[in-house]
């Protein structure tokens, strides 16, 4: 019978999901005063690299519920709070897609593609995340938009573009150099599995 992930994976998971909310308590950095740049999605982009959408999904929906019951969440209605944190978060995994280019990548020690695969990777799941705050933003927050003389999918689309872009180039800076300095890390669970079934 087919484990629906591997122990060293869930593990991973939920490790990873606990060190997002914790780097997502950090203080922002603020390049300039309009722009926030959070490295907390890396975590959860790393669990992708190594283990794909399926791991990372449940890594950033974890990551959703602990926003919530760490009070870190910012809750209106019971929809939007779903939106926002468990869909939103969730659909990060979605780099995952990516994962079996970045491995191939580092195991043929090919740095333009692996940056390039990164780089893909971390985008797809930014606006797979954002998309869901942009949609939340439309709807739940269009009196901010109405109070700025906005529309709200104008206000929504430029808040979370900004948002979404600033986070997507510092995400993707800081695994590129993890992966610089070590480029094994995301291809660590091929040799252990490999272990397991030569014991």
């Amino acid at each position: 019978m087919k484990k629906f992930l591997p122990l060293q994976a869930m593990l991973e998971v939920a490790i990873f999901a606990a060190l997002a909310m914790l780097i997502d308590l950090l203080p922002g950095i603020k390049p300039i005063p309009s722009i926030s740049i959070s490295l907390a999605m890396v975590p959860i982009f790393i669990v992708a690299f190594r283990w794909g959408v399926k791991a990372s999904f449940i890594s950033g929906f974890i990551w959703g519920i602990l926003q919530i019951v760490t009070g870190d969440a910012w809750i209106l209605t019971p929809l939007q709070a779903f939106i926002e944190y468990f869909v939103a978060f969730s659909f990060i995994g979605f780099a995952g897609l990516m994962m079996g280019v970045v491995q191939n990548a580092v195991r043929l020690q090919n740095r333009p593609k692996l940056i390039t695969s990164v780089s893909v990777g971390v985008l797809i799941g930014s606006i797979g995340r954002y998309f869901w705050h942009f949609i939340a933003g439309v709807v739940f927050f269009a009196n901010y938009a109405e109070e700025a003389g906005q529309t709200p999918i104008y206000f929504s689309f430029v808040t979370n573009s900004i948002t979404m872009i600033s986070n997507f180039i510092g995400c993707s800076i800081v695994i590129i150099l993890i992966l610089m300095v070590r480029p094994t890390f995301l291809t660590m669970n091929k040799p252990l599995e490999a272990n397991r079934k030569v014991s």
